[in-house]
C-alpha cells in the first residue's frame, strides 16, 4: 500500500512541475498576444492566433480555467484592436 502513495506522490510532483511550465507559457504568450500595436496587423494577427491556440490548449488541459482563457483572448483582442472597425 505504502508503495502506490509513493507512486502517486512522485507522479503528483511531476504534473505540478509540467503545469507550472504551462502556465507560465500561458503568460508568456498572454504578453506577447498583447504585444507591440506599432507592427503590421497581419503579423499581429500571426502571433495572436499562434497565442491563442496555446492559451486554448491549457484551457482544454484544465490547468487554467476556460473562462479565464477567454477572458485573456478578450483583453487581448481590445488591446490589439481587432474588435475596432476600420
Amino acid at each position: 500500500m505504502q508503495q502506490r502513495q509513493a507512486r502517486k506522490r512522485r507522479q503528483a510532483v511531476k504534473q505540478r512541475t509540467h503545469n507550472v511550465s504551462l502556465r507560465s507559457t500561458c503568460a508568456r504568450d498572454q504578453e506577447s498576444a498583447k504585444g507591440d500595436r506599432s507592427r503590421r496587423q497581419d503579423c499581429r494577427q500571426a502571433e495572436f492566433t499562434q497565442s491563442m491556440s496555446i492559451i486554448d490548449s491549457i484551457a482544454d488541459k484544465k490547468i487554467i480555467h476556460k473562462n479565464k482563457a477567454h477572458a485573456t483572448r478578450a483583453a487581448c483582442r481590445r488591446h490589439q484592436g481587432f474588435n475596432r472597425a476600420v
